[in-house]
């Protein structure tokens, strides 16, 4: 918690839960996209399993293994009819009192591939992203991940709003939990922004898998962490580079607003070398 500028407490969720929709009609067959829009796309009887099977995971890391009844969930969703589908089926594990709302939000939509999608121009398109990058590649009439990455930046600043200014009426007494039902790149691209990741390193991570998810804790010192429930082997299976899980086990620990020092993309990614303020000192000597 903190105090903010109203002179009110903000209370932050315990945690922050990223979840990708269930397995789509799209994503066993891409010929779904020449008839039907990305955004109508419905999940598989599979998709539909593996939401209730997500459901009843999620509620289980929430509540301790059942030992903890002292918890509410506030969700966020994609307008897609996959990721709303998935969220039917995830709320069915979790009691309407412990609801405490539901928001649609346009902007963790799915990346924009264009309209109606032919599959062999899709592939060839896909396979020319490869080459180009993955990140900066736009897609004919649709978005690059650079471009969802600025709409997911947006939402970001909404989510803090919500929460500094009590707009989710969590009473502080409980633990608060968001769970965020979105896509594979919108979920990528918020940790990317949220974690300060670069473009590099952006491009070693893997896509979730349908029904994944991600689960941001808060550690001792009130800064999230992926590392306070994910293993470093699952973190690794990511894609995360070895510093990248050496920052997010510093953050389980450290104290909220802390800079981690240590952190070589934060300053030394970027330079060969740097003088010392000594350096500087003798250089003004010699002018």
């Amino acid at each position: 918690m903190k105090q903010g500028a109203t002179d009110q407490i903000m209370f932050l969720p315990k945690r922050i839960i990223l979840v990708r929709h269930g397995q789509s009609e799209g994503n066993i067959d891409g010929s779904a996209y020449t008839t039907t829009p990305d955004y109508k796309i419905p999940l598989t009887q599979q998709g539909i399993s593996q939401a209730k099977h997500a459901g009843t995971r999620i509620r289980h890391i929430i509540s301790d293994s059942g030992t903890n009844n002292n918890w509410k969930v506030y969700f966020y969703v994609s307008p897609y009819e996959r990721s709303r589908s998935s969220l039917r089926e995830i709320g069915r594990s979790f009691p309407k009192t412990t609801v405490i709302g539901i928001r649609e939000e346009c902007r963790i939509r799915e990346q924009d591939f264009g309209n109606f999608q032919i599959t062999e121009r899709m592939k060839v398109i896909k396979e020319t992203r490869d080459r180009f990058g993955r990140f900066f590649y736009r897609f004919p009439e649709g978005e690059s991940a650079a471009d969802v990455y600025d709409r997911v930046s947006s939402f970001l600043e909404s989510l803090w709003r919500d929460i500094d200014m009590n707009r989710l009426n969590h009473e502080p007494s409980n633990e608060l939990n968001l769970i965020i039902v979105s896509h594979g790149l919108a979920s990528r691209v918020f940790l990317m922004k949220w974690f300060k990741w670069t473009v590099e390193q952006f491009e070693h991570l893997n896509n979730l898998n349908n029904c994944e998810f991600r689960v941001m804790q808060l550690g001792v010192g009130g800064e999230y962490s992926l590392a306070v429930y994910h293993s470093d082997k699952e973190m690794e299976g990511w894609g995360l580079l070895p510093e990248m899980i050496a920052d997010q086990k510093w953050r389980a620990h450290a104290m909220r607003g802390d800079w981690n020092e240590k952190c070589p993309w934060y300053l030394d990614v970027f330079f060969d070398d740097l003088g010392n303020d000594s350096d500087d000192d003798d250089k003004d000597k010699t002018v």
